[in-house]
C-alpha cells in the first residue's frame, strides 16, 4: 500500500469512531438529564418553568458536542490536511 491509501484508511477509521463515540456520549448524556429533569418536574412542578429552561440549554450544550464531533469526521474525511503533506512530499520526489 502506499502512503495515500494508508492515510485514507486511516482517516476513515477515525472518522468513523469519531463519529461512534461523538454520538453515544451525547445520547446516553441527553437521555439521562431528561430523565432527570422529569424526576425533578415531578417532585416541583410550581418550578417547571425554571428546569425546562435549563434543561434546554443544557440540551444545547450537550448537542454541540456530538455536533463538534460530526464536524471533525466530514473533516478528516473531505479536507483531510494530511492528503496535502503527502501529495506535496511525492511530488518532489
Amino acid at each position: 500500500m502506499d502512503n495515500m491509501t494508508i492515510i485514507a484508511v486511516a482517516s476513515i477509521i477515525t472518522a468513523g469512531i469519531t463519529t461512534g463515540f461523538g454520538c453515544m456520549g451525547p445520547a446516553f448524556a441527553e437521555g439521562r438529564s431528561v430523565g432527570t429533569a422529569l424526576t425533578a418536574l415531578a417532585q416541583q412542578p410550581d418550578a417547571a418553568p425554571t428546569i425546562t429552561r435549563t434543561l434546554f440549554v443544557g440540551l444545547a450544550m450537550i448537542e454541540s458536542t456530538a455536533i463538534y464531533c460530526f464536524v471533525v469526521s466530514m473533516i478528516l474525511i473531505f479536507a483531510n490536511p494530511f492528503w496535502n503533506h503527502v501529495i506535496t512530499a511525492t511530488a518532489t520526489k
